[in-house]
């Protein structure tokens, strides 16, 4: 069951008005083979949590669906897709498809006209496979994409397997007619603020919209209005409007509460709560531990994993590589921060809805 991806300008309005995008994760057997229930499960998980879409194929999908022996991509991708729409017959409502997109320029082609094929809205762009290509390469593999379906670009850290980009990339990368938003996940201050200055510069703006992907900075990253004069002009301030997270892939709900919590402040203008403050180094302290910062995020799949099997959506932490576990120590650190912050997770919500969505 597939459907057309919605106009750009909607699509671009949608993106613009805000949303929550989990960075769908891979449900496995003990056997690593597909759990096709429990993938359908995790998606309606999102969506009845209140996401405005889904990323498919991304790093919390696990590259490894695309090599030949899994064969995964296709099966995958369509799962997510066949519940989004699913979903929207039952709702009303249009939840986005995005589907990560990878590899050198032949792959990344074949990738997203199997996404256009499958209905999906836009692509999510890693260039981690081009580590050493030019701007101009980058660029001209970026505006080829572009042609297949919208691009949210994407500055993946190099801590996960990205690459640097500066700011003359970012510059001209904006000029792409269809580029629709950036998820910037750098993890870095300086590097993400050249994707903010680049947008600043190119007058688009009001255009493509901004999605942190910075774990470590998520709440102030949306609730931080950024100004930047140039060119004789003093703009309207840039805003991060949602999150493309991997971070968002568990406890849903309360994500959802909080970027609603969030753009009311941002549209409000007022005085940011302490407490808001406070609940955004609790979320930043959870996150490091789910994606395994102490351990140069080795375990950060297998974490989100963990949370899931916590909950019930997930039957274990299996990875289709099953050198990728859980650090050691990582699984009491959960515990620590679920006995911490226990207002931060949505086990009460999951646990109403688990039977219908694993049905």
């Amino acid at each position: 069951m597939t459907s057309e991806p919605i106009p750009i300008d909607t699509l671009r309005t949608t993106l613009r008005s805000g949303c929550v995008i989990p960075a769908h994760p891979l449900a496995l057997t003990a056997e690593r083979t597909l759990d096709e229930r429990r993938q359908r499960a995790l998606t309606r998980y999102y969506l009845d949590a209140g996401a405005g879409g889904v990323a498919v194929g991304v790093h919390s999908t696990q590259f490894e669906i695309r090599e030949p022996q899994h064969g995964l991509l296709r099966p995958v991708l369509s799962l997510a897709s066949e519940v989004v729409r699913e979903h929207e017959k039952q709702s009303g409502r249009r939840a986005l498809s995005i589907a990560g997109v990878c590899g050198q320029t032949k792959q990344a082609i074949e990738e997203a006209r199997l996404a256009r094929e499958l209905g999906y809205d836009a692509i999510l762009l890693s260039l981690a496979a081009m580590p050493d290509a030019s701007n101009n390469d980058l660029l001209a593999h970026s505006r080829m994409l572009a042609e297949e379906l919208p691009v949210v670009g994407f500055y993946l850290q190099p801590a996960a397997g990205g690459r640097l980009l500066d700011f003359d990339f970012w510059a001209e990368f904006m000029t792409i007619p269809s580029v629709v938003a950036v998820k910037i996940a750098p993890f870095n201050r300086y590097q993400t603020f050249d994707v903010v200055r680049a947008l600043a510069v190119s007058g688009r703006a009001g255009e493509i919209a901004l999605y942190t992907g910075n774990d470590d900075n998520i709440v102030l990253d949306l609730l931080t209005p950024i100004k930047i004069s140039h060119a004789n002009r003093n703009d309207d301030a840039i805003q991060f409007v949602g999150g493309l997270l991997g971070h968002w892939a568990v406890w849903t709900r309360r994500a959802v509460e909080l970027l609603q919590e969030t753009s009311a402040v941002v549209a409000n203008g007022g005085d940011i709560p302490v407490e808001l403050m406070t609940r955004a180094i609790q979320i930043t302290d959870s996150n490091a531990v789910f994606f395994d910062a102490a351990n140069g995020f080795a375990g950060c799949i297998p974490g989100i994993h963990e949370v899931l099997r916590r909950q019930g959506l997930l039957e274990g932490t299996w990875c289709l590589n099953p050198k990728e576990t859980l650090s050691p120590g990582q699984s009491e650190e959960i515990d620590r921060v679920y006995l911490a912050y226990p207002h931060l997770n949505d086990d009460e919500f999951v646990a109403s809805h688990l039977d219908e969505w694993l049905r």
